[in-house]
């Protein structure tokens, strides 16, 4: 059983999560480029006491085969580091976590941004560390197509290694780095973070990436689709930690969760069913074909089953999950891209505010989770419900705070400050 509250992050992503969002009426559609509603965003956050803000972001187009319409309306924002430090001047709290990667970085550059940030907002930054898995990224890089997924981990191991480094002041001219991809010299010229260093975050579910998060995480975002599922994760990644000296409490594990919530379970219902009537079923494909890897899914019958499909080396823990879905499900081609389009694999629940925050509840306290990266649908309007919804429900059961304990986002998640 999982003691004290959950932990709550608000995943921001322009319009919303949904892969139709950009066409529900309600929704902004130029989000994307627009400052003041990512203001609005993280104060909102900020006032129902969320733990964080995280931006997703790649270095390039996301899923380019996903159709002209869509997949613009996915890809055109803000570079988030950028973003983040005009918010942290907007909010005074709220922690502020953004996605780089270990691929098309250095580490030197990257710890000095990353720290920048946190002595922006007074301790209150997080890197999200991927090792990126799409080959439309890597062409924007030079490079002739994705590394193998073993090269990937191995580079962002001794990535995070001499990020550390850099953060805890143990790399200077006397004792630099030198290791298989990176060499360092000179320390940061920069002072401690505020909060002994940025928050670490990762999001890798493979068993290399378990192993990675072990080591050196200080918050797991991860996607599961049954409390089964989770709760193996969870217990899989907490025991993992011993070998390398650390406590299971110094990670918070936070699934996704795509909540529709509304006064009534019939409104949630209607409200869902209306997002889901908005993916037309090539766009749908298309999103099931990128995160499986697979550039020919139309050669099937969309009515039929999925096909084997090989290893992946792209997002392999992603893949499994999908499958697995459609096996245990005995969902057709169409059922499965219409499911998937809707969160992109995350858990979804749709209720009025008590069903969903039963449901929270019972992976919380069932040790399936330390809290949740809530994944709105569409913006404003499902972070606002939440908010308003959701969040005073979980307050009442004593499973939310009402006010912020500290003022760095290790004081919110109740990590440990680096010695």
């Amino acid at each position: 059983m999982t003691a004290g509250q959950m932990k709550l992050g608000a995943f921001l992503w322009a319009t919303g999560h949904h892969i139709a969002a950009w066409r529900h009426p309600k929704a902004h559609v130029t989000a994307g480029i627009d400052i003041d509603h990512y203001i609005q965003l993280a104060r909102t956050a900020e006032a129902a006491k969320f733990d964080m803000v995280f931006c997703e972001d790649a270095a390039g187009l996301r899923e380019a085969n996903v159709g002209i319409a869509s997949q613009t309306s996915r890809s055109i924002g803000f570079e988030p580091i950028s973003l983040l430090s005009a918010l942290a001047v907007q909010t005074s709290r709220i922690g502020l976590v953004s996605t780089a990667s270990t691929s098309y970085n250095e580490p030197y550059g990257l710890a000095r941004t990353f720290l920048s940030l946190d002595h922006l907002s007074g301790g209150r930054a997080g890197w999200n560390l991927v090792t990126s898995a799409s080959p439309i990224e890597a062409a924007n890089f030079g490079s002739t197509g994705l590394r193998p997924h073993a090269d990937r981990y191995e580079r962002a191991r001794e990535f995070a290694e001499v990020v550390a480094g850099l953060w805890h002041g143990k790399l200077d001219a006397a004792s630099g780095h030198d290791g298989q991809s990176f060499s360092v010299r000179d320390p940061l010229d920069l002072p401690r973070s505020p909060q002994g260093a940025p928050v670490l975050v990762q999001a890798g579910a493979s068993d290399v990436g378990r192993d990675l998060a072990a080591r050196t995480a200080d918050v797991v975002f991860t996607a599961a689709q049954t409390f089964e599922e989770a709760k193996t994760f969870y217990d899989d990644l907490k025991g993992r930690m011993a070998a390398y000296g650390r406590e299971p409490d110094d990670i918070k594990i936070m699934p996704g969760v795509a909540p529709v919530v509304a006064e009534t379970e019939a409104e949630a219902r209607e409200k869902y069913e209306e997002l889901q009537e908005l993916i037309p079923d090539d766009v749908g494909v298309a999103l099931l074909s990128s995160y499986l890897s697979i550039s020919d899914l139309w050669r099937y019958p969309i009515d039929g089953p999925l096909p084997e499909l090989p290893e992946s080396e792209g997002m392999k823990s992603r893949q499994a999950l999908v499958i697995e879905q459609s096996r245990r499900d005995n969902l057709s081609i169409r059922q499965l891209a219409r499911h998937f389009a809707g969160a992109r694999g995350h858990w979804r629940i749709v209720g009025t505010a008590a069903q969903v925050a039963d449901e929270l509840q019972a992976r919380f306290e069932g040790g399936a989770a330390d809290g949740f990266n809530v994944m709105p649908s569409y913006f404003p309007g499902e972070l606002d419900a939440f908010a308003t919804l959701v969040v005073p429900e979980l307050q009442r059961r004593g499973l939310f705070r009402t006010e912020y304990e500290g003022r760095t986002l290790r004081d919110h998640l109740g990590l440990k400050r680096p010695a």
